[in-house]
């Protein structure tokens, strides 16, 4: 029995999410075939749920496996199978015991905003077009507070996902702007649901001058969803690299 570790990325503006739904197509439902006509029924292992209109630079799926194909050739195997919107980039053997959820150590989310009065039609499902002046610095000094370790419900959407310890690690959050571009990049140990596009509403408030950063302490320290700010469109969010 082999173990199988993947990384893929795809295009979220076609899919509802990672995870397999009853009445929506999902990135797992259409991963889950192109696996079946490769390797027959499997099961796979996600390193996370994405939503709808979610994007991945980098998704990792592990799976066990009896089949002798060569690691090497897995790749074009499975994108054979698979649309235009999902491409598995590598694939390397790992040790029995590794899980692509539990094994993480880390993840690194982006959020890019297109800051200009013009729309770019070709950023339309790929970031959030953002008209008004953003104010960098601010959004950086209240992205400080948000580093470290904290109880993050504050910056979380509650329903029966999260259950248990929201404490989580802030490792990075940074904001930085390449000509009309801006983008938000935030690493951590793990994030609740909506926790990044609730950061990024919370920072776009700070910006707009409707939240003062100093204030984001005592946001933390509340418990209480209602006092962040709100939760950022889907499509301007990146799963942008997981680390073991």
């Amino acid at each position: 029995m082999r173990n199988i570790l993947l990384t893929m990325m795809y295009d979220g503006s076609c899919f509802h999410g990672w995870q397999i739904q009853k009445n929506a197509v999902s990135v797992q439902e259409v991963f889950q075939h192109a696996m079946s006509c490769v390797f027959g029924k499997t099961d796979i292992k996600g390193c996370s749920r994405t939503d709808s209109g979610v994007h991945a630079n980098m998704y990792c799926i592990s799976f066990k496996t009896c089949h002798r194909i060569p690691v090497e050739r897995i790749p074009a195997a499975l994108n054979n199978y698979l649309p235009s919107s999902i491409a598995v980039l590598t694939a390397e053997e790992v040790p029995e015991e590794f899980h692509a959820r539990y094994s993480c150590k880390g993840k690194e989310y982006i959020y890019q905003i297109w800051n200009d009065e013009i729309r770019n039609p070709f950023y339309d499902k790929y970031a959030l077009h953002y008209w008004y002046n953003l104010d960098i610095a601010q959004m950086n000094s209240a992205a400080s507070y948000i580093e470290g370790y904290h109880d993050f419900t504050s910056f979380c959407t509650l329903d029966n996902r999260e259950k248990g310890d929201f404490h989580r690690t802030v490792k990075k959050l940074s904001v930085s702007r390449n000509g009309k571009m801006v983008t938000i990049t935030a690493q951590a140990d793990g994030f609740l649901y909506n926790m990044v596009r609730i950061i990024v509403g919370t920072l776009l408030y700070v910006s707009q001058g409707k939240i003062s950063p100093d204030v984001i302490p005592d946001i933390i320290r509340a418990e209480n969803r209602k006092l962040a700010g709100p939760t950022a469109p889907p499509h301007g969010l990146y799963l942008n690299r997981v680390f073991y």
